[in-house]
């Protein structure tokens, strides 16, 4: 009886000690809840966003973040998250997060330009931004930030373009001055009229050829070469830009020979081409000493993209530095200034090539070693050749056929030296 009596009260205590756990665990629980956590404290961004500004937002082409009272980021592009200004839900640019903070005390609209690194590169170069901050509601604050780089970019190449155009035209132009001067105040002496005119008619061919270049610039920057596109064949191409530099070829008794694959075809514009080309062989005779060779090779190349022709023009000058060879097809660059303004050079022509051969689908790219040559490769397109033509193609052998030779007035001395490039000289 006593036992039983035991037990009884024991299970009594034991019934009370858990309804106590129990009450007390409920008001925890309720206590938990009525807390403030951090999530009831960020609302849905649906909740917290004026209606209709995340529509807004989603279409804009700068980079837009919202941050709330606690600087905390609500709403935010993908264009901020790949210009790094947003990481880990904070806003990463230290000035316009002040100028958020200060625009949210004073609400008072505020704009600046900054220079932001560029992630993940080790160079240091920099981003150009234009960050504007507003008010947006009585809580939030909208940053609208637009990258400037391209602008800027574009602004310096201007600015130095027509800087160089400026002392390009100056500097003939005060030498025709100067030499004007110089015949009026000898105009009792032929002979030094003679001499006096014979160098303004050099600085005014020297005057013509800029302007004619700049023009050239300007429309295969401006055209589409493809308004006005034929297929062309290859070997007319060469022979054109043969031509053309002929009599300085003649006068220097250097050999230009055309060699490579037959009935070859490109599309593009007629002018464009012929100007690229020429461009290319010009340039190798001015820059050969007398008595070399110069050779320009064609021939159909394999790519993943369709067949291109290449077109490569071989010299036996002075070569190139490694340090300018990635600079050469920059407008006005010369390697040798006072050697381009002797050849008559404008710092011009592989800029020319370099747009012609970009517009048509095409690259231009140069090997050279100092003291052995140089060789410039022009890649095209592939024109699509008659039926009778492709026939032809299949039943040839794939040996190179001889396209055009030139000889000069008269014959080299001596035989010139093999040159080591990519391209062997037809």
């Amino acid at each position: 009886m006593d036992v039983n009596a035991a037990v009884a009260a024991a299970a009594a205590i034991a019934g009370l000690c858990t309804g106590v756990i129990a009450m007390l665990a409920f008001r925890w629980s309720e206590r938990d809840q009525a807390r403030p956590t951090r999530s009831s404290m960020r609302p849905d961004i649906n909740a917290v966003l004026p209606p209709g500004v995340d529509t807004v937002l989603s279409v804009l082409r700068s980079s837009a973040v919202v941050l709330d009272e606690g600087d905390a980021v609500v709403k935010a592009s993908s264009a901020a998250y790949a210009l790094g200004l947003v990481r880990g839900g904070k806003l990463a640019v230290e000035p316009m997060l002040h100028m958020a903070r200060d625009t949210r005390r004073d609400g008072e609209i505020r704009q600046v330009e900054l220079d932001l690194p560029r992630r993940g590169t080790g160079r240091g170069e920099a981003l150009a931004v234009s960050a504007r901050v507003a008010p947006l509601g009585s809580r939030l604050v909208l940053l609208l930030v637009e990258d400037l780089t391209e602008a800027r970019r574009i602004e310096a190449v201007r600015r130095d373009f027509v800087a160089n155009v400026s002392h390009e035209l100056k500097t003939p132009v005060g030498a025709i001055s100067l030499l004007s001067e110089a015949v009026m105040d000898a105009s009792d002496d032929p002979e030094a009229v003679s001499r006096f005119a014979g160098r303004m008619q050099i600085e005014a061919t020297r005057l013509i050829n800029l302007v004619q270049e700049l023009i050239d610039l300007s429309r295969v920057q401006n055209d589409d070469p493809l308004e006005d596109a034929e297929p062309m064949r290859v070997d007319t191409l060469v022979a054109e830009a043969i031509d053309r530099c002929r009599h300085t070829a003649t006068s220097k008794q250097i050999t230009m020979a055309a060699g490579g694959t037959a009935d070859l075809r490109v599309w593009g514009n007629r002018g464009q081409l012929a100007a690229a080309l020429g461009n290319l062989v010009e340039n190798a005779v001015n820059y050969s000493p007398a008595r070399t060779r110069v050779g320009i090779a064609a021939r159909r190349v394999t790519s993943p993209g369709g067949d291109l022709i290449e077109i490569a023009v071989t010299d036996q000058g002075i070569g190139i530095p490694e340090k300018d060879r990635e600079r050469i097809f920059e407008r006005f660059y010369r390697v040798d200034p006072a050697r381009s303004r002797a050849t008559g050079g404008t710092g011009l022509g592989l800029a020319i090539v370099k747009h012609v051969a970009a517009s048509h689908g095409g690259e231009v790219s140069v090997w050279s070693s100092e003291g052995q040559g140089s060789t410039f490769t022009l890649r095209l397109p592939e024109a699509a050749a008659p039926e009778a033509a492709a026939a032809d193609r299949a039943a040839a052998p794939a040996s190179a056929t001889p396209l055009h030779a030139a000889a000069p007035a008269e014959p080299a001395p001596h035989t010139a030296p093999a040159i080591p490039a990519p391209e062997v000289l037809p």
